[in-house]
């Protein structure tokens, strides 16, 4: 079952505050768990990456961010309908402007993305479906959105583009397992997920 989602972190005990102020604590039961990391991440695109809902007032949403610590990032995104921002230590995330498809609240954390090539979608779709314990919800040219429930508010989107995979992922899917030892793994898109004891 998908139990959480695992970010290194020069500086554990900064990320858990600002994270926890960004999503309002909205995290649909999913805990956000932070490790110590040696080193500061790259300027590489993460391909694990969070989803805010902005709500009717997004631009507020995104000042208040932005106040907390955050910083508005250019990713290649051009011009689009959401707002791509990156945390304290540099972890991009998107605030999404009222209308877009993945806000099904008025904040909080609404979508957990990870980059899927099209030629590990089917396989990807079907791993994480058994690892989550989640459900397909749709399916589009764009990807594939598992939920908990039909009326979660947390999903999983997997789709494309898929950034290269130059270095172990920093931030990681995390999950309990029957039956299996703990530690980290891959997926079939050779993407490190944690295993908890």
């Amino acid at each position: 079952m998908l139990t959480g989602i695992v970010i290194d972190a020069l500086d554990p005990a900064r990320m858990d505050r600002f994270w926890a102020d960004a999503t309002r604590g909205r995290t649909d039961g999913l805990r956000l768990r932070f490790t110590p990391a040696a080193e500061p991440k790259t300027a590489h695109k993460n391909r694990l990456h969070l989803d805010l809902a902005g709500g009717p007032d997004w631009e507020a949403e995104v000042a208040r961010l932005l106040t907390l610590g955050a910083t508005r990032v250019d990713i290649g995104q051009g011009d689009v309908p959401w707002d791509v921002l990156a945390d304290p230590e540099g972890n991009e995330f998107c605030v999404l402007r009222p209308g877009h498809p993945g806000v099904l609240g008025d904040c909080g954390l609404v979508a957990i993305c990870l980059d899927v090539t099209q030629e590990h979608r089917d396989a990807q779709k079907a791993f994480w479906q058994s690892r989550a314990d989640w459900q397909a919800a749709e399916e589009h040219d764009w990807g594939v959105r598992l939920r908990r429930t039909p009326t979660s508010t947390v999903s999983l989107v997997m789709g494309p583009p898929a950034a290269p995979k130059e270095a172990r992922n920093r931030v990681r899917l995390e999950v309990t397992q029957r039956g299996r030892e703990p530690g980290e793994f891959l997926d079939p898109g050779g993407n490190e997920f944690h295993v908890a004891g």
